[in-house]
C-alpha cells in the first residue's frame, strides 16, 4: 500500500524556519518525483516545489524561491521541504504527493496518492 505521511508543522513566528518530512513507503521510492502542495483555508491547492527521481532536479513555486528548499533522502524514502523566512501568508496545510517525473508538477490533477497534510501556521 503506497504511504506519505508528512510531518514538521508547527507554529512559528514570522522571519523562524521549519522543515517538513515526507515518509514514503509502499513504492519504489527512487522511481518516482515527490511534490509539495499547500493549501490555505478558502483557497486551491497550489504547487509549492517538486523534486524528481535524479536528485539534481527541483523545481518551486515564484512564491517560495530563494526560501524554500526541497530535497530527498532515497536511503531513508524521505523528502524533505526547509522553509526558512517564513512569512504569514505561507500559512497552509502543507501536503506531499507522488507522482512519475516533475513534468507538470503544479498541476494537482497529476498526482495520484497524497499525503494526508500538516499544518504550518506563520504568525505575524
Amino acid at each position: 500500500e503506497v504511504q506519505l505521511v508528512e510531518s514538521g508543522g508547527g507554529l512559528v513566528q514570522a522571519g523562524g524556519s521549519l522543515r517538513l518530512s515526507c515518509a514514503a513507503s509502499g513504492f519504489t521510492f527512487d522511481d518516482y518525483a515527490i511534490g509539495w502542495f499547500r493549501q490555505a483555508p478558502g483557497k486551491e491547492r497550489e504547487g509549492v516545489s517538486c523534486v524528481n527521481f535524479n536528485i539534481g532536479s527541483t523545481h518551486y513555486a515564484d512564491s517560495v524561491k530563494g526560501r524554500f528548499t526541497i530535497s530527498r533522502d532515497n536511503a531513508k524514502n524521505t523528502v524533505y521541504l526547509q522553509m526558512n523566512s517564513l512569512k504569514p501568508e505561507d500559512t497552509a496545510v502543507y501536503y506531499c504527493a507522488r507522482k512519475g517525473n516533475c513534468a507538470a508538477w503544479e498541476q494537482v490533477g497529476t498526482y495520484y496518492y497524497w499525503g494526508q497534510g500538516t499544518q504550518v501556521t506563520v504568525s505575524s
